[in-house]
């Protein structure tokens, strides 16, 4: 059924570290072959053995509409006869520019960057020459890309690996890291005690995507931004899985939560690679070449990612009913295998806002990484490969949210909880 992704996947590893790219994609975490993909249609991913899967990954979030949509197709093919990087200022970024400022809460400035972990990177530099200060917080569990200082108990990849501490993150980064549990105001509280007047930023996932699906409770994310306004600390949200899959303006517009800045990823290039970070004008006016915080990339603003973006934005602006949708086809999915779980005797939990949903073999609540890191991992892995093998591409780690595409159709999700019901009998 593998045949040609194991020949693929022996192959690689003769040139690749781990036969890969990014270390979840080796399948460690849940054992087996990784699935070698050939092309993607809509909802469904093809692999090189020509197996088709109804996909849950939607490349980690960003294939809102689903893949290869044929607007997005077009408008990038016409921009690759115009060249694909030129490394000089366009009109297209100020399209970009002002079509995120128009649609997210409390950006007035924007800057363009390559990725999400840059994005992520950027921001938090920012927060620091913003404030003088040195030490950030992070929540454990929440992933913010692989830059040093987001590795200290992140989630994700590091947690699918069972990586707690990091080789080439110094002493000092991880002194100034500071952590605290997801979905616990008073630990942070307690940090910015203990570190009175130290602190530049907190950065969160709003909705934690890398530990599964982590909601926060009510009132947390509330009391995290009247803690930062009380202590003079900026308040980052990162909305690299969040934003624009949420509400047009995000988790900022779906929760009515006020960030300082923002982070996004390939969301904004429709899964190109892409990121930006944006947020308050008194604090994005200290980037360079404003301000005297440095940040500079020669692919920053690329032609091809932003017309790839500016397309599916815009589909989403003009389209808000898309949302709806979403999250009708998400409740569709979480009721029948809410159903079908039940009958199959197994301890679980489902977590889910809009269009984003874990399952997790788990008789207690799943609020923060240790609660999921507590679930039944083995059992997980067994229903991984069973979903598998009738179709369904699952994330292939414990720790990972799913996300839903709006070319999924009823049917397709019918055909998903029918595998569930069939994969809990076979690991039974």
């Amino acid at each position: 059924m593998y045949e040609a992704s194991q020949q693929l996947f022996a192959r690689a590893q003769n040139s690749i570290p781990g036969g890969v790219n990014s270390p979840v994609r080796a399948f460690k975490s849940v054992g087996g072959t990784p699935i070698f993909i050939k092309n993607a249609q809509g909802a469904y991913l093809y692999d090189a053995d020509g197996n088709r899967y109804i996909d849950y990954i939607a490349s980690w979030g960003p294939m809102i509409l689903g893949h290869a949509y044929p607007p997005v197709v077009e408008a990038i093919r016409a921009q690759a006869l115009h060249s694909t990087s030129y490394g000089a200022p366009t009109e297209l970024e100020i399209d970009m520019a002002e079509l995120i400022k128009g649609m997210t809460p409390n950006v007035d400035l924007i800057r363009m960057v390559s990725s999400g972990t840059e994005a992520c990177m950027s921001a938090v530099r920012l927060a620091r020459g913003y404030t003088g200060r040195n030490k950030i917080v992070k929540f454990e569990g929440c992933y913010h890309g692989h830059a040093d200082a987001f590795l200290v108990k992140a989630g994700s990849g590091v947690a699918t690996f069972n990586i707690q501490t990091v080789p080439g993150v110094t002493a000092g980064v991880s002194a100034d890291t500071l952590t605290a549990p997801y979905n616990d105001l008073n630990a942070v509280k307690a940090l910015a005690q203990a570190h009175k007047g130290e602190i530049a930023a907190i950065i969160i996932e709003p909705v934690a995507g890398n530990m599964g699906c982590i909601l926060p409770l009510p009132g947390y994310l509330e009391g995290l931004r009247q803690l930062c306004t009380e202590e003079g600390i900026v308040f980052i949200l990162d909305e690299v899985m969040t934003g624009f899959r949420l509400a047009p303006g995000g988790a900022q517009q779906r929760l009515g939560i006020d960030a300082d800045l923002v982070t996004y990823g390939k969301v904004i290039g429709a899964g190109m690679p892409v990121g930006a970070f944006g947020g308050k004008r008194v604090i994005m006016e200290k980037i360079a070449p404003l301000g005297n915080v440095y940040q500079a990339g020669t692919l920053s603003g690329n032609p091809i990612a932003m017309i790839a973006g500016y397309t599916m934005l815009r589909v989403l602006r003009d389209n808000p009913g898309i949302y709806a949708r979403l999250e009708e086809k998400t409740l569709h999915l979480r009721n029948g295998l809410d159903q079908v779980f039940k009958a199959s005797g197994f301890a679980y939990r489902i977590n889910q806002l809009g269009s984003m949903i874990s399952v997790h073999f788990s008789e207690a609540a799943v609020t923060d990484f240790a609660s999921a890191a507590a679930s039944d991992i083995d059992r997980f892995k067994r229903f991984f490969h069973a979903m598998l093998r009738r179709g369904i591409y699952l994330p292939p780690s414990a720790f990972e949210s799913w996300f839903l595409n709006d070319a999924l159709t009823i049917a397709d999700i019918d055909a998903t909880v029918a595998a569930a019901a069939e994969s809990l009998k076979e690991i039974g």
